[in-house]
């Protein structure tokens, strides 16, 4: 069984950055995708970006490409996504994910992730 419990959100101002946390316990399989999802008010709940537990490949949607950076310390079980130059759309709850044996291909589908955290608030204001 895997737990996943995020950390860093909270208010920030248009151009600021912040830095999420997810740390992950349990043990975690060589295979494993995580994930970062968010999901504003009204909306459905997006990809933002995944990592290779393995190799650290990395994917992310073109709305954050530039700003967003995805990264993890397996040592430490925990992926971070350091955001930067923050705009009033990225508001919303994050949430991190973990899809064992997973892959770059579906790495975008919610449905493929098993396991999530409770989530983080983001707030841009502008």
């Amino acid at each position: 069984q895997v737990q996943l419990v995020e950390s860093g959100g909270g208010l920030v101002q248009a151009g600021g950055s912040l830095r999420l946390s997810c740390a992950a316990s349990g043990r975690t399989i060589s295979s494993t995708l995580m994930g970062w999802f968010r999901q504003a008010p009204g909306k459905e709940r997006e990809f933002v970006a995944a990592i290779s537990w393995s190799d650290g490949t990395t994917l992310y949607t073109d709305s954050v490409k530039g700003r967003f950076t995805i990264s993890r310390d397996n040592a430490k079980n925990t992926v971070y996504l350091q955001m930067n130059s923050l705009k009033a759309e990225d508001t919303g709850v994050y949430y991190c994910a973990a899809n064992p044996l997973g892959q770059v291909r579906g790495a975008l589908n919610t449905r493929n992730y098993p396991y999530w955290g409770q989530g983080t608030q983001v707030t841009v204001s502008s």
